[in-house]
């Protein structure tokens, strides 16, 4: 028993002199290497509010929060949230690989997350939306249609709503207060497709 004493003994003795083999991390920070995945994030200058990063999300972190339709448009202008939880996170990026402008969301170098509450473990963007004039469900949001007509250049100009948009970034432009019935004029309005569907057919057959 003697020798195995004097090993133990010896080892204790070499740790205590020689240096530490893990960082010294939480009282000094760690900087991340080039492609660590962590904490996700919104930009704002490049977010429009699409969904797109919510629907490819495998642990549901991602979630698209829009008012209830019919919108009522009286108390307000209505915003979608787009808010992702990443105590659910699993880092897996998706969300940044799929985002359609490529700088919506972002995962950042940012690992220490731990929390007390879970309940502030949240990153939200929110973006004001478009409704349809007629049945007042929704378009989509007003960065998407205006990234769109930058994306689609003149060739914007073939879809109505598009279209709307593009002027109103110049000049303010109604589109007009809802009708008794379907009109012809009414094909300049921001239109969801059911209500436009419905109008073309009404113009093809009366």
């Amino acid at each position: 028993m003697k020798y195995p004493k004097l090993r133990e003994l010896k080892e204790a003795l070499r740790s205590l002199f020689s240096k530490p083999y893990t960082t010294k991390f939480p009282a000094v920070e760690i900087e991340p290497v080039d492609g660590f995945r962590g904490k996700p994030q919104y930009f704002e200058e490049y977010c429009i509010g699409c969904g797109a990063c919510a629907e490819v999300c495998p642990a549901y972190a991602i979630k698209v929060i829009d008012p209830e339709e019919p919108v009522d448009v009286s108390k307000g202008t209505p915003v979608r949230k787009v808010e992702c939880r990443y105590d659910m996170c699993n880092f897996c990026g998706n969300c940044e690989a799929h985002c359609i402008t490529e700088k919506g969301i972002q995962l950042t170098k940012e690992y220490d997350l731990a929390l007390f509450d879970r309940n502030l473990a949240e990153e939200s963007i929110e973006h004001e939306l478009i409704i349809c004039d007629i049945c007042h469900s929704i378009i989509t949001t007003r960065n998407h249609l205006a990234w769109l007509v930058r994306k689609l250049g003149t060739l914007a100009y073939g879809n109505p709503n598009l279209l709307i948009i593009s002027q109103q970034e110049l000049i303010p432009v109604e589109t007009g207060e809802k009708s008794d019935e379907l009109r012809r004029p009414d094909m300049m309005k921001l239109l969801c497709p059911k209500c436009r569907h419905k109008i073309d057919l009404k113009d093809i057959w009366d």
